[in-house]
């Protein structure tokens, strides 16, 4: 397919994918359920670290973890006592489980004491990289970070693609008229925003010519980014949609 095509296609695709019918099926659905800017915030936060597998999971542990808090994430993380974290012990998705709950929880905790948004988090730095590097460093900044949760925070220092946070950061910062992503955020420019990269946008990228790198590593995902760049400079991720939308159909 030539350029004009492969554009074409995407386009296609991306008005296809991105409508509010998308939302039910995805862990996005997890922050819809909440209008506060912090639960959304929180709950979009842990819906991405947990977007490991398939997707009825994801969203059905998701709830579960919101449940376990009262479905008020910010309340719960601002003005818990010391017994009201007994309720998250025993939680556990893939390796994620409750020692990594806590800290995320503690962590939470002593940010929203000094800041009101977690936005500002992801502030420090020119570009994407610095800035995802930077929000890595402030959240394991704190003495008692467990070494094991570190595997749940990725960083393009140690080469990662960042396929959660890059989707994260999608939700809360892209703003259309379709009420998909959140678009909270307005002190990052979509135009910076890196796309996320799991198997089924891996797959679609590389069958339309958008993907070479061979490893799925942070650089490869700048390389996708700048590719879906020629198609649109002001909103490149918006295209995750397309990709990954055919990349399920395939599947099927």
């Amino acid at each position: 397919m030539n350029h004009a095509q492969v554009r074409a296609l995407l386009d296609e695709q991306y008005r296809r994918y991105n409508q509010p019918g998308f939302i039910a099926l995805d862990p996005i659905s997890i922050p819809h359920q909440f209008t506060a800017r912090a639960d959304v915030e929180i709950s979009a936060l842990f819906a991405a670290v947990l977007a490991w597998g398939r997707r009825p999971t994801i969203i059905s542990k998701c709830r579960e973890l919101m449940r376990r808090m009262d479905d008020a994430p910010h309340q719960f993380v601002t003005q818990h006592h010391d017994d009201d974290l007994k309720r998250l012990l025993g939680f556990c998705h893939r390796t994620f489980c409750d020692t990594d709950l806590l800290y995320f929880v503690h962590w939470l905790r002593w940010y929203y004491g000094q800041h009101a948004s977690l936005e500002d988090a992801f502030l420090q730095g020119t570009t994407q990289k610095q800035r995802l590097e930077n929000f890595h460093t402030l959240f394991f900044s704190l003495d008692d970070a467990p070494q094991r949760t570190r595997k749940h925070v990725a960083t393009p220092a140690r080469g990662s693609a960042c396929k959660r946070l890059n989707m994260y950061l999608r939700w809360m910062v892209r703003q259309d008229e379709q009420g998909v992503d959140f678009g909270l955020w307005t002190r990052l420019s979509p135009a910076d925003l890196i796309c996320p990269i799991d198997v089924h946008v891996e797959r679609q990228a590389r069958q339309l010519g958008l993907l070479t790198r061979l490893v799925v590593d942070w650089r490869a995902a700048e390389e996708l980014t700048e590719n879906l760049r020629r198609f649109d400079a002001a909103d490149p991720v918006k295209y995750d949609f397309a990709l990954f939308g055919l990349g399920v159909e395939e599947k099927r």
